[in-house]
């Protein structure tokens, strides 16, 4: 694929990264959406709270899977292709599980359609394309562009609940395809522009190519990218407990699932602002340090919600583990950049990230698994705690063994400016 005539950290870069961030706040919009019909979608069908657990499951597998495939269709053919792809895949998606009969083909749908060919387009992809389009102040790019995943989980949990109380959860996804799709084809259609030129004569420092290896991490890369993907699993089978299931767990406390909704709004609303904040700090500690921190302060949020289960209480729990958790993803591109050649950035990052959405849907039905054998959500939180500590050994591992083969955590930030691209 030809590139462009727009230069990295251009204006075009900038408007680029607006139309990313949109996108991935439409396209993301099924990660939270299974969430707040879960109720209903269990009354409708009948069912238990594991089984209705599935279809976010079996979405988020898809979900986690497609990217792969769409980061290198991307990395082939240019981001434009995967979103129009995706756009069209999730419309349908969202229309067909309004006509579902069964949970089986309820999941079904969401596995295939709304997870793998739809959503898949919308995280890998597009973060691997804004690190291309960003060199100065990479960490802050992709943190702007991951929070469309966020913006989506403030905006969209209180507007489906709405819509379900009005018109019915079947109802509700036929009106979601149909903006959904509309809205998301549009902007990929403004994603056409190939790679950043390169400028000539552009080369890059021995202290900005320090981190990237050969062996990251003193390890072959397969092996290095398989602890990473360790990690990514781990993390999120814990951030999937209150994720998935804080609107079930507020209706079974007798706070109301409306409540449940407005504490998922919240949560990743303030997750937004730490995807900002570990953006900037990401920019001058290193991607593993920031991720050893939001994990660490991860763990903590989750020990929280064990004492306090009061309404205020949980909005107020609720607020700080989506502060203190909210970087944990996108450090893991940045770490992928900072140790990995930028040639392999779309297939790595998409992989990496795919281990993150197999923890998210691991972690949500091993949630509603748990909450089934023991009739408490107490349990579920304590297990999610015991995976975010695997993570924290992991991370503080690799960081150890990045200190002792010399390299730091933190950017040659001022070698930064003369980085090329990947191209891709």
């Amino acid at each position: 694929m030809s590139q462009s005539a727009h230069l990295p950290d251009s204006r075009y870069a900038v408007f680029r990264l607006i139309v990313a961030l949109l996108i991935m706040t439409v396209g993301s919009s099924s990660m939270y959406i299974v969430s707040v019909v879960l109720p209903a979608v269990q009354a409708d069908f009948g069912i238990a709270r594991a089984q209705a657990s599935l279809p976010y499951t079996f979405m988020m597998l898809g979900f986690a899977l497609g990217g792969i495939v769409m980061g290198r269709m991307a990395d082939r053919y240019g981001v434009m292709r995967p979103l129009l792809v995706g756009s069209v895949a999730l419309g349908v998606g969202y229309i067909a599980s309004g006509f579902a009969s069964g949970i089986i083909g309820f999941t079904a749908i969401h596995a295939l359609l709304i997870g793998a060919m739809g959503s898949s387009t919308t995280l890998g992809p597009l973060i691997a394309d804004t690190t291309s389009w960003f060199v100065r102040r990479r960490g802050a790019a992709v943190a702007v562009c991951a929070s469309g995943n966020y913006l989506s989980g403030a905006i969209w949990p209180p507007i489906v609940q709405f819509l379900v109380a009005h018109h019915g959860w079947r109802q509700t996804y036929i009106e979601l395809g149909v903006f959904c799709g509309v809205t998301m084809f549009a902007l990929a259609l403004l994603m056409r522009a190939g790679p950043p030129a390169i400028p000539v004569g552009v080369t890059r420092s021995p202290r900005a190519m320090a981190m990237v290896s050969e062996r990251p991490f003193g390890m072959n890369k397969g092996g290095a990218q398989a602890l990473l993907c360790v990690a990514g699993i781990a993390c999120c089978v814990a951030m999937a407990m209150p994720q998935v299931h804080i609107v079930a767990y507020c209706g079974d406390l007798g706070y109301g699932v409306a409540s449940g909704a407005r504490m998922l709004a919240l949560m990743l609303g303030f997750g937004i602002v730490s995807r900002l904040v570990s953006g900037v700090i990401c920019d001058y500690i290193g991607g593993l340090r920031t991720l050893l921190l939001g994990a660490g302060l991860q763990c903590v949020a989750l020990l929280l919600f064990l004492p306090f289960d009061g309404l205020g209480s949980l909005y107020v729990v609720s607020a700080l583990f989506g502060l203190f958790q909210g970087g944990i993803v996108p450090a893991y591109a940045i770490v992928v950049r900072e140790y990995f050649p930028a040639s392999e950035a779309g297939a790595r990052v998409s992989t990496v990230l795919m281990a993150t959405l197999v923890g998210m849907a691991l972690g949500g039905w091993m949630s509603g698994a748990v909450f089934d054998l023991t009739g408490s959500y107490r349990a579920a939180f304590l297990n999610g705690i015991a995976w975010n500590l695997l993570n924290l050994s992991i991370v503080a591992t690799l960081l150890y063994r990045a200190g002792r083969r010399g390299a730091t955590s933190k950017p040659a930030l001022g070698n930064a400016a003369r980085e090329p691209s990947a191209q891709r």
